[in-house]
C-alpha cells in the first residue's frame, strides 16, 4: 500500500506544504524536512520585513552602492526582470515601492497625492544586475523590490529538486496559490481546485495534472472593499492602484517560478493581452475567471479539451 508523507509550515505569509510517495523508504521524513529547510532559507532570504534579510539589505543600500546577493536571489530577480521586459512592465518587482503604501488588514489605500510620490520608484528598467559581482542596484532612489510574485513559486522548484535529489518519483509542492506535482499522485493525476473567486469552499474548475507546475492569483487573497471598491494586493504597475476586470488567473507550466510570475502578469494584463502572451509561449496554458466570472482558456487548453 502506498504510503505517503506530508509535513507543514507557516512561511512567507502562508501556509507551505510538502508531500511525497514515501514506498517503505525510511528517509521520508528527513527528505520532508530538508525540503521545507530550502523553503526556510528562500523565507529568510526574500523576505522585505526581515532586517537579516538579503532583499532587505537591498532595499536599503542599492540605490547607492552595489549590494552583492545571494546566487539564489540574484536568479530569482534575472528571472523577474526577463517577465518585465516580456511584458513591457505589466509584471515588476519594483511594484513594491507603492504596495508598501497599502494596509489590507487596516483597509487603507494611499492617496493619490501618496501614489504620485512613489510612482516614480516603480522603474524595472533602473533594477541593474551585475552576473560577475552577483550584485544588485538601483539607478533610482526611492525603489523598493518586492519577490512575493515570484519568491513562493522559486521556492516550490527548490522543494521539488530535493523530492528529486532524494529519489522522490512521486511528490507535491505548495506555497499558498503556487504548486508543483511531481510524477503523479500514486497510479492517477494529481486533482487540483482552481478556487472559486466569489464563493468560500468552491472549486470552480477542477484538472488533473502531473509533473506539472499551477500558480493562481486572485482578487479574493489580500483585499478589502470601501463602498463598491475592491482593493487588493495585484496592483498595476503604471498606476499603482489594484487591476480590474479580471478575478483569478492561473498559470500551468513545468517550473512553479514560471507560473509564479506569469500568473500576476496575466492578471495585469487582462484577458485579452493576457491571453495572447500565453499563447506565444511555450509549455504555458492559462485558465483567466474575468470580472464576470466568465472562463477563458489559453489555446493550448481549448486543443486538448477537443482532442478528447
Amino acid at each position: 500500500m502506498a504510503q505517503w508523507l506530508s509535513a507543514e509550515r507557516w512561511l512567507m505569509g502562508t501556509e507551505v506544504k510538502v508531500e511525497l510517495l514515501a514506498e517503505g523508504r525510511e528517509d521520508g521524513p528527513k527528505v520532508l524536512e530538508d525540503a521545507l529547510a530550502v523553503m526556510q532559507d528562500v523565507d529568510w532570504m526574500m523576505n522585505p520585513l526581515n532586517p537579516d534579510s538579503a532583499i532587505y539589505q537591498v532595499n536599503q543600500d542599492a540605490a547607492t552602492q552595489p549590494v552583492v546577493v545571494p546566487a539564489a536571489m540574484f536568479q530569482v530577480v534575472e528571472r523577474a526582470l526577463y517577465y518585465s521586459r516580456l511584458s513591457e512592465g505589466a509584471f515588476d518587482i519594483s511594484f513594491g515601492a507603492v504596495g508598501r503604501l497599502y494596509d489590507y488588514r487596516a483597509g487603507n489605500a494611499p492617496s493619490d497625492a501618496d501614489l504620485a510620490a512613489s510612482l516614480p520608484g516603480v522603474s524595472y528598467r533602473d533594477i541593474h544586475t551585475d552576473a560577475a559581482a552577483g550584485s544588485i542596484s538601483f539607478s533610482r532612489p526611492g525603489m523598493y523590490i518586492d519577490l512575493g510574485g515570484i519568491a513562493k513559486g522559486f521556492a516550490v522548484d527548490q522543494a521539488i529538486e530535493v523530492l528529486q535529489r532524494a529519489g522522490i518519483t512521486s511528490g507535491f509542492a505548495s506555497a499558498g496559490g503556487d504548486s508543483r506535482i511531481l510524477g503523479s499522485h500514486g497510479d492517477r493525476p494529481r486533482m487540483i481546485g482552481i478556487r472559486h473567486p466569489r464563493k468560500d469552499g468552491e472549486f470552480a474548475v477542477m484538472i488533473p495534472l502531473s509533473d506539472t507546475a499551477i500558480s493562481t492569483s486572485g482578487d479574493y487573497e489580500r483585499f478589502f472593499v470601501d463602498g463598491e471598491l475592491r482593493f487588493h494586493h495585484i496592483l498595476d504597475p503604471g498606476t499603482g492602484r489594484s487591476v480590474n476586470g479580471v478575478q483569478s488567473v492561473s498559470i500551468l507550466t513545468t517550473l512553479a517560478v514560471d507560473s509564479d510570475a506569469l500568473s500576476t502578469t496575466v492578471f495585469v494584463l487582462g484577458v485579452r493581452r493576457g491571453l495572447a502572451l500565453v499563447d506565444s509561449l511555450p509549455a504555458a496554458d492559462a485558465i483567466i475567471i474575468d470580472d464576470k466570472g466568465q472562463l477563458h482558456y489559453s489555446q493550448g487548453l481549448l486543443r486538448k479539451s477537443s482532442a478528447r
